[in-house]
């Protein structure tokens, strides 16, 4: 019998949502592990035992474990391959280029989109002020980030080229939050960047993710 794959995290983590998306996009049946943060769970043995970090989300599959929402990312796309699918690339050349644009991501999108989230929903959510000169520093650091994007989109569908590959969908959960705030404007200012934003948002893996989300907060 085949051993079953197993997901730990909280579907208000950017990081969980990166792995779900993953998930589903590869038709990859798995158990779901709710972890409360608010308790705390993340910093209990049996849970660092998983990920001696404290931090979600955690993957099993048999007797691999695996924490980094990226890494699992990364992983699940070679793992869990389904040939004639779109988002799957087989050629060294388009591995290095997403690869590339994964560390992209990485380094240059989340810094900025990580801290305006904080300060724009984080922070109101637990009482505390905005810092509107935050906001507008990290805004202006994603504007360029996002010309770099608008012309890369400019000439091809993807970041990758013309296939969804984990390059677009790493960039999901942020995308989500982003665009339900006032820097959507950042996105809808780059007609490109926009119209691929639409797109890889649409996919059915995605919106069962945020399905996901919305029973979550319903369940609240």
């Amino acid at each position: 019998m085949e051993a079953k794959k197993k997901l730990y995290g909280a579907v208000d983590s950017p990081s969980t949502m990166r792995a779900l998306a993953s998930l589903l996009e590869h038709q990859v049946e798995f158990e779901f592990t709710l972890i409360d943060l608010e308790a705390g769970e993340h910093k209990k043995e049996v849970f660092l035992s998983l990920s001696p970090f404290g931090e979600i989300p955690v993957f099993q599959d048999g007797d691999l474990t695996l924490f980094e929402s990226r890494t699992i990312m990364r992983y699940i796309s070679h793992a869990y391959a389904v040939p004639g699918k779109d988002h799957i690339f087989e050629e060294p050349n388009l591995q290095g280029i997403v690869a590339g644009w994964i560390d992209i991501e990485d380094h240059q999108f989340d810094p900025p989109a990580s801290r305006l989230l904080h300060e724009i929903l984080h922070k109101p959510s637990i009482g505390l002020s905005t810092d509107v000169a935050v906001v507008v520093e990290e805004e202006a650091k994603l504007a360029k980030v996002l010309d770099v994007y608008e012309e890369r989109l400019g000439k091809r569908k993807f970041l990758g080229g013309n296939k969804f590959t984990s390059a677009d969908l790493t960039h999901l959960p942020n995308l989500h939050l982003l665009t339900r705030t006032r820097v959507k404007e950042l996105f809808e200012t780059r007609p490109c960047v926009y119209a691929w934003c639409t797109g890889i948002m649409s996919r059915p893996a995605w919106t069962k993710v945020v399905d996901l989300i919305e029973r979550s907060k319903s369940q609240a």
